[in-house]
């Protein structure tokens, strides 16, 4: 914000009067807040720092020890430096003993050969440093009306450091405790190499302060948090070692800071930061939002090494269509998103206690996702044979009494080699868990040999020929459904079919009598022209109600 003494020495008016620094090399950095004009020894008194003291030297001590106090007492007040016009009470040269002083105690000291009015310099220099003071209050308010924006919008972590970045031109971390890097940018730099060894480094970086700049590390950190606690830090890279930041990039910091914890209190599904990064890049790797080697840079900062692995997609899902949770659950419009979380937070805890490496989160509003990486490919049953173990006992240690409405289905995608190939094994899981959603048996895990007809079915989904079957086989009972929804005549063929045509079993499946059965099943003959009692008739439709349900799965 301010210039230094080596830049007011180069200003026209201060050339003007042929400068020659005589000591005080080291101190030529230092910040002019001010230039004073002095002709009394006790000129220090009237100092609160930073201020570039001019004098003739007519009011100087004539003796060393009060040049030597005079130094001392400037240098004690902070003062910037010293410069001494020649000719009135020094003719050649300022004392040698002044000089000494000065260089002793690395305040600059400069001797102006030729006259010059000092008001030319001091004009000069207040321009400079009201100039400065508007374009860092400009910058300043730029700031403030950046974040606020982001603040109204609910902008997520890592638009906020982007634009933050882009603010300050420098590189920016934010942080968990454990020192995870949640989100980043590296302002241009090489990415790869800022975040190369990231938790060692950044634990060694340790500022005196809730905001403040380490020099060691060359960092400007501060904590990020609300309502007394703290969940972070956020870092930036200030590249000029040998001064401190501005107080501009302080602003900034503190603001971003502020931005990034009032966005975590108002996120509504309050889910952790880290969750938040672990669905953004599962959901990439599923939609190619965003190139592989960024997926794996980033889930690498944050804990989970995904090169080099023997990768296996893992979809979780509750069984049926919509899990019963209680009376009144249809009327919550939160209850299915409590749910998930449930579910999302169990298979977190699953993958911890079976001791694996995932990324895990929900990968739509039914199921909860999760990418293994594990260290060679034989490892693969044992792990997934772990990890289903541990979700069934934290679901059971969670609510003992569930319902088996709510159990769920554990399906994984075939292992593959490399991160680019992970995306066909997370949507092999999906694609198995939804077809695995009504099969009576109870599997620790699904693979794509468990189920067989639906699987393909679902695979064949959005094919207009499978649809086309769909509605030539059920079109008309699904339309007299839809005139009549009290009875709901395709649960009743569901239950038949199921039963394998046993009409007694049938009955009891569906909860009717069984002549309220019959007439039932009479009745879906007629609307779909059927023999119920054809088993190639049957078979048909069987087929047509398992694509039915693939059509419908979200």
């Amino acid at each position: 914000m301010f210039p230094t003494v080596r830049e007011v020495l180069d200003l026209v008016p201060m050339r003007h009067g042929a400068p020659r620094l005589v000591a005080g090399n080291a101190g030529l950095d230092r910040p002019v807040r001010w230039v004073h004009i002095a002709e009394v020894p006790d000129i220090a008194t009237l100092l609160g720092g930073g201020e570039l003291v001019l004098t003739t030297g007519i009011g100087l001590p004539a003796d060393d020890a009060g040049l030597r106090e005079f130094i001392g007492t400037l240098a004690d007040v902070g003062a910037s430096g010293l410069v001494v016009e020649l000719g009135r009470r020094y003719l050649t040269g300022v004392p040698r003993v002044m000089a000494a002083a000065a260089e002793r105690r690395g305040l600059p000291l400069v001797e102006l050969r030729r006259g010059t009015p000092f008001v030319r310099i001091t004009e000069a220099v207040h321009g400079l440093i009201v100039d400065a003071q508007l374009t860092e209050l400009r910058a300043t308010e730029e700031i403030h009306q950046r974040f606020t924006d982001l603040s109204v919008e609910g902008a997520e972590p890592a638009e906020v450091l982007r634009q933050a970045a882009e603010l300050a031109g420098c590189p920016m971390v934010l942080e968990n405790l454990s020192r995870q890097v949640l989100a980043y940018d590296p302002a241009g730099e090489n990415a790869e190499l800022l975040l190369d060894g990231w938790e060692q480094h950044s634990r060694q970086i340790r500022p005196a302060g809730r905001t403040a700049y380490d020099p060691g590390s060359g960092w400007l950190v501060t904590t990020v948090g609300a309502r007394g606690q703290d969940w972070g830090r956020l870092l930036l890279r200030w590249p000029v070692a040998e001064s401190t930041p501005p107080t501009r990039l302080t602003i900034l910091i503190e603001r971003a800071a502020s931005t990034l914890a009032l966005g975590r209190l108002i996120r509504r599904d309050a889910e952790g930061l880290e969750r938040q990064i672990h669905r953004t890049l599962l959901t990439a790797l599923i939609d190619h939002s965003r190139p592989v080697d960024e997926v794996a840079l980033r889930a690498k900062a944050l804990g989970v090494v995904l090169d080099r692995r023997h990768l296996v997609g893992v979809v979780v899902r509750h069984r049926g269509d919509e899990p019963a949770a209680g009376p009144g659950a249809d009327a919550d419009p939160e209850a299915g998103p409590a749910r998930l979380r449930d579910l999302a937070e169990a298979v977190g805890q699953a993958v911890r206690d079976a001791k694996l490496i995932a990324l895990t989160s929900a990968v739509d509003d039914h199921a909860v996702g999760a990418l293994l990486a594990l260290p060679d490919a034989a490892d693969e049953e044992k792990a997934l044979a772990a990890f289903a173990t541990a979700l069934r006992r934290v679901r059971l240690d969670a609510a003992p009494s569930r319902p088996p409405a709510t159990r769920t289905v554990v399906a994984a995608g075939s292992g593959v080699g490399s991160l680019r190939e992970a995306r066909r094994s997370l949507v092999e899981a999906r694609q198995i868990a939804e077809a695995a959603r009504r099969d009576p048996r109870d599997l620790p895990c699904y693979r794509l040999p468990h189920v067989g007809l639906a699987g393909l079915l679902h695979l064949l989904r959005d094919e207009p020929r499978l649809q086309t079957f769909v509605e030539r086989e059920l079109g008309a009972l699904l339309a007299y459904d839809a005139q009549h929804p009290r009875e709901q005549l395709l649960g009743t063929l569901r239950a038949y079919l199921e039963q394998g045509r046993n009409k007694s079993a049938g009955a009891a499946a569906a909860h009717l009598s069984r002549p309220a059965f019959y007439e039932r099943l009479a009745r879906i003959g007629r609307i779909l022209d059927a023999d119920l009692d054809s088993v190639d008739r049957c078979l048909s439709l069987h087929v047509a109600l398992l694509a039915l349900d693939a059509i419908r799965t979200p």
